[in-house]
């Protein structure tokens, strides 16, 4: 049985709108909803999609929502999907921006901000243990994207290249694997 394209807005806007911290944040929801929840993807299939996704220009979150929605409906399932993670951050924002200038001085109000920052980092570190585990990143492979991050924060390497010398190296390193065997 197909999954309606209400479905996949709606999950898609709840995650939207219980998501604090961007997309990154997202992703043990959308593992969740996505796997776990309705069975719309198997694990590894998920890996390969956040893969994807984080490698595409564009809100990682809206990759995400686009990609799940059309493999499940198409054209149309990625537009609901998209619009449904879309539009709690819209509304959100609109509201935020239309009573914030009255409350930013309030100290409860710059508190309340101070107190989501750590949750916001907590919800980005654990996605990245939990890809990382799944990912099989063991103790011979997690200096990879050791060099990674200090490739691109410490000496300023652009992603983009981080990427694609990892690819190369994968695919290269892959080959020789094989020949091996």
């Amino acid at each position: 049985m197909a999954t309606s394209l209400f479905k996949l807005f709606t999950t898609f806007f709840r995650i939207g709108l219980f998501t604090f911290g961007g997309g990154y944040a997202m992703i043990p929801l959308i593992e969740h909803d996505v796997v776990e929840k309705n069975g719309w993807l198997r694990k590894d299939e998920f890996l390969d999609l956040l893969a994807v996704a984080q490698s595409a220009p564009g809100v990682f979150a809206v990759n995400m929502a686009v990609f799940v929605g059309y493999k499940l409906r198409g054209k149309r399932g990625a537009l609901a999907a998209s619009f449904g993670c879309v539009l709690p951050s819209v509304v959100i924002i609109l509201l935020i921006a239309l009573f914030f200038r009255r409350f930013r001085h309030i100290e409860v109000v710059n508190n309340i901000f101070m107190g989501i920052r750590p949750v916001v980092v907590a919800l980005i570190a654990v996605p990245v243990f939990n890809v990382a585990k799944s990912a099989r990143l063991g103790w011979s492979t997690v200096w990879i994207p050791v060099v990674a991050a200090f490739l691109i924060v410490a000496l300023g390497v652009s992603p983009i290249y981080v990427i694609i010398v990892a690819g190369v190296a994968g695919y290269v390193w892959g080959r020789m694997g094989r020949d091996k065997a």
